[in-house]
């Protein structure tokens, strides 16, 4: 207001002096000249109301701009404590980003040390992989040797066998001459004994004259046929000499393996199980199956076939596949073959034709993944032999094994045209290679060897119209 009061004091004067200094004609017309004045009057108010406006609207510019000024202040206020609060923040920050720096610092190193370690063991373990690797090279080439040695040992021995048989039956051709020689002879002349014909001595009567001949030569053959003893080609072919030397017509000749005596003569052979007719429901269950892997594989049996082919004797499937092992004839095959199936599809046709009259017969089908050789023995001969068949192959434990019956049909039945019709007896699965020794033995009607891993005795179901028999010996059953 003071202000206001300023700036109105100066028209008041302005209005003062030019009343006083009125001229006299002025005074002489009052009427005329007081209308003037009254304009001069209202112009001056009027004049001094817009002068009053417009030092308002001043008046109201300069307080508004004082109160923009004000908040200014507020504002830069605030923005300094801001600014103060995020300096303190960032150096905050700053400072732990630091220490995590040095944390990570030290992490680094721990890490590069723990690296550095980690290397050197990582080389020591190659190092010894690498030697355990040659070394386990080594010893494969060792195994693989021995496993040549070894196969070629075994074919040593069976040509031994074979040798041993026919110096056998050389003997007792020579026995038998030299005894219808000596009969003639005492016929003819009853003092040629003077002269010194005799006849060569049996075995017996070796044993009764020097049993110390008979168990050199019993040694010598053990020795032979010994798993432990690897002999040579050159070893074989002495006791060959040997045995001729000792097997010669001698006062001192050393007795021979056993001959073969026919299935007639076939005794103590277990229960004889017979498969009357092609019925699926003819079949017999083993159980259990094979618990370990088998690389090598012997099964021998007595069997009588009662029709003109030959059916499956054997089945064994897993999971994984219908055909692991499998002895599988069928109608639709080459009468008297059937086959020898190892790890579907692979398989060997062997021919069975003497199983066909109707009689008993001794078979031993034996296997090893050893070159993959195999050998079929009929009535204890060797009939069929060959090699490189499922090679390094090892067949699986776990699965199921039938008798008479093949298991890999659709739908889960058997087929009647692959059902075995005939006889078994004596029946034994080995899980390794049976020499020919021990299978002569068997199909004389010598004791099982040790270590049969299957037999009749595992027989869990028998179904159809199988029939069990007990019989003393094989010619008794019907």
């Amino acid at each position: 207001m003071g202000y206001l009061k300023k700036k109105t004091l100066p028209f008041l004067l302005l209005f003062v002096s030019l009343y006083i200094h009125r001229t006299p004609s002025q005074e002489a017309d009052p009427a005329r000249q007081r209308k003037p004045f009254f304009e001069r009057l209202r112009r001056l108010e009027e004049q001094f109301q817009r002068f009053q406006q417009v030092t308002l609207t001043h008046l109201q510019d300069i307080a508004n701009n004082y109160n923009v000024y004000y908040n200014m202040d507020a504002r830069l206020q605030s923005l300094v404590e801001q600014s103060q609060a995020v300096a303190l923040a960032m150096n905050q920050s700053q400072a732990a980003i630091q220490g995590d720096v040095a944390q990570l610092k030290t992490r680094f190193r721990k890490s590069q040390r723990r690296s550095r370690k980690m290397d050197s063991r990582l080389q020591a373990v190659d190092l010894s992989l690498s030697t355990k690797s040659r070394q386990w090279v080594e010893k494969e080439k060792e195994q693989k040797a021995q496993r040549e040695a070894l196969a070629s040992l075994a074919l040593s021995f069976r040509t031994l066998q074979d040798a041993l048989v026919g110096l056998t039956q050389q003997v007792h051709s020579q026995d038998a001459r030299l005894a219808t020689l000596e009969g003639q002879t005492q016929r003819a002349s009853p003092g040629t004994a003077a002269l010194g014909l005799t006849t060569a001595p049996t075995p017996t009567q070796l044993a009764q004259q020097d049993p110390g001949s008979l168990q050199l030569w019993r040694d010598r053959l053990a020795s032979a046929s010994s798993p432990q003893h690897r002999s040579s080609p050159q070893d074989v072919t002495v006791h060959v000499q040997e045995m001729q030397t000792f097997q010669a017509p001698s006062s001192h000749q050393a007795a021979p393996p056993r001959a073969y005596r026919g299935p007639g003569n076939i005794c103590s052979t277990g229960p004889v199980l017979t498969f009357p007719n092609t019925s699926t429901e003819n079949v017999i269950f083993l159980s259990p199956g094979f618990l370990m892997p088998l690389r090598a594989l012997s099964f021998c049996s007595w069997v009588r076939i009662a029709t003109s082919h030959l059916g499956t004797l054997l089945s064994y499937a897993t999971k994984d596949n219908d055909n692991k092992l499998v002895l599988h004839g069928r109608d639709s095959l080459v009468p008297g073959s059937i086959h020898f199936v190892i790890g579907d599809p692979v398989f060997r046709e062997l021919s069975l034709q003497p199983l066909l009259d109707g009689q008993w017969h001794h078979i031993c089908i034996i296997w090893t993944s050893v070159e993959g050789k195999y050998w079929l023995h009929i009535d204890r001969r060797i009939v069929a032999t060959g090699s490189r068949f499922r090679e390094g192959y090892e067949i699986p434990p776990g699965g199921s094994l039938v008798l008479g019956q093949e298991q890999d049909t659709v739908g889960g039945e058997f087929d009647s045209s692959e059902a075995f019709v005939g006889s078994i007896s004596g029946l034994a699965i080995w899980d390794r290679a049976l020499l020919p020794g021990e299978v002569a033995n068997l199909a004389s009607g010598e004791e099982l060897p040790t270590g049969a891993i299957l037999t009749l005795t595992n027989v869990t179901s028998v179904g159809g119209f199988v029939q069990r028999a007990k019989c003393t010996c094989l010619e008794q059953c019907p």
